[in-house]
């Protein structure tokens, strides 16, 4: 039984899908939402984007108000600070179901985030960059997350890179639509805020698992076959050239496709990746040197295809990818001497992910967590960079 009151059966409200949501979000549709979770749930995981206002009041107000018969001065509340429709949103969809009964009869126009944000989480859009050399590049948005994959198809073969292990099934399915299987999972290093999917991947299809070399110095206990820096990945025609990447962690590695760089957590369009999620505060210095040091190694005509995106729009093709030379220019950090910059980078950095210990632990097969142990592990937003923003 739900602890929730429930919404009238015969209540005229508009529920709305977490993938309609996602959708109005990329077309760059203004957002007003009304958060009903408790402030510490809402402030640790808002639903965020530049298009996005978002007001809080706690469902418990409205149970109140609806027993004392006050929900028209909580209606007046809303008004005031958002503009109508108003998306109500909770943690699966249920006290928001309610709320946005009670505002819809109090005459505000409000429909209801149906799943709420576990719901949300779920979200997993897909979208084709520039073809490179005839060979397709997927990427994958999660945007609850913030979180990027690419799937790699030439010819009959594909990989995937930086796999989550809650979407492991959508990329075989879309190799196989584009005529290829899955031959090989690659993580470009070890991920801190969601449970990777490689290993998942492996069990399913058979996936060769390659992680980089440096991920036995910090515990590595599955096989997979490692890379190191200068290594080359083929896959049906296409090559792909290891690049080392340190600074985030100090194993990690990109993935060159010509002039496209599958970067990992390094630069990001909004940001710079955090120093701090291996050795701590004690270590983010020197590796804020390193991530430094790796920023301006990468040429300016490079395509950075990040890990991650967080505020930032996408371009033109829905697409989170830009160049080195444009990124330096949108950046302030990327203009800074090395050690500017480290103060930079470690100034207020956010929380660090949730679970993010355990997560590095699964990541590394040192732990084991079931399918929904899993997903419930990483629901969070995207905390893998540093508050860095674009000027």
């Amino acid at each position: 039984m739900s602890e929730y009151p429930q919404a009238s059966d015969d209540a005229d409200v508009e529920a709305v899908s977490p993938a309609e949501l996602a959708a109005r979000l990329r077309a760059g549709d203004a957002v007003s939402v009304l958060d009903v979770r408790n402030r510490a749930e809402a402030d640790e995981w808002p639903l965020s984007g530049e298009t996005i206002t978002t007001f809080h009041v706690p469902y418990y107000r409205f149970v109140e108000a609806s027993v004392n018969d006050s929900v028209a001065e909580l209606a007046e509340e809303v008004r005031d600070a958002l503009d109508e429709p108003v998306l109500v949103i909770c943690g699966r969809g249920e006290a928001s179901a309610f709320v946005a009964e009670q505002l819809v009869a109090a005459g505000v126009e409000a429909a209801n985030l149906a799943e709420g944000m576990r719901g949300w989480a779920r979200v997993y859009h897909a979208v084709d960059l520039e073809p490179v050399d005839g060979v397709t590049v997927r990427q994958y948005q999660r945007p609850s997350s913030g979180c990027l994959a690419y799937l790699v198809v030439s010819g009959e073969e594909a990989l995937v890179v930086d796999p989550l292990r809650a979407f492991a099934d959508r990329y075989v399915e879309d190799a196989r639509e584009l005529g290829a299987e899955l031959v090989a999972a690659v993580d470009t290093h070890v991920h801190a805020d969601h449970v990777s999917g490689v290993r998942t991947l492996r069990d399913r299809v058979g996936a060769e698992v390659l992680l980089p070399a440096g991920a036995t110095e910090r515990g590595l206990d599955f096989d997979a076959s490692l890379l190191r820096a200068g290594d080359t990945l083929s896959v049906g025609e296409a090559t792909l050239d290891a690049v080392a990447l340190p600074g985030h962690t100090t194993e990690q590695l990109g993935l060159r496709l010509d002039e496209m760089l599958m970067g990992g957590d390094t630069v990001f369009l909004e940001s710079v990746a955090r120093p701090d999620l291996e050795h701590g505060d004690e270590g983010a210095p020197e590796a804020a040197r390193r991530l430094f040091d790796t920023l301006s190694s990468v040429d300016d005509g490079t395509l950075v295809a990040p890990a991650h995106f967080s505020t930032a729009r996408p371009d033109d093709s829905g697409a989170y990818a830009a160049r080195m030379g444009d990124l330096r220019e949108r950046l302030g950090a990327l203009s800074l001497d090395r050690e500017t910059f480290v103060e930079y980078v470690l100034d207020e950095m956010p929380p660090r992910p949730a679970n993010y210990e355990e997560i590095i632990a699964v990541n590394l097969g040192l732990d084991a967590v079931g399918d929904e142990e899993s997903f419930e592990l990483e629901l969070g937003p995207n905390n893998c960079a540093a508050t860095v923003d674009a000027d």
